[in-house]
């Protein structure tokens, strides 16, 4: 249950990361409104109290947040901007998600 609670706040957090970076950046760089901006600055807040909700340290956490993030980047720019990824991009980001898996879930004494 630990494992399954653990991965279900990784998405929220990386649904409120890349989200809310996505709407600034759509702001910014796709003449998006203000206020997209504004929403995104509000989400990123939000993953900053998300992050706290996991049960190990600082470090562990943000380490497997990277790990998750990229994953998940990879995805979003699948559904959102038609990115096709190519063999590079999924060897790269099933290593990282080994990596983050030893980081994280690794039984420790």
């Amino acid at each position: 249950m630990y494992i399954l609670q653990s991965l279900a706040v990784f998405f929220l957090a990386g649904i409120c990361e890349i989200g809310g970076g996505y709407l600034i950046w759509l702001s910014l760089k796709c003449d998006k409104p203000w206020w997209f901006a504004v929403l995104g600055g509000l989400i990123l807040a939000f993953y900053g109290i998300v992050a706290t909700w996991q049960t190990a340290n600082f470090g562990r956490v943000y380490a497997t947040y990277g790990g998750i993030f990229v994953v998940m980047s990879i995805l979003w720019a699948m559904l959102f901007d038609k990115f096709v990824p190519d063999k590079y991009d999924i060897i790269g980001a099933l290593i990282v998600l080994l990596g983050v898996c030893v980081i994280y879930y690794a039984p420790r004494h």
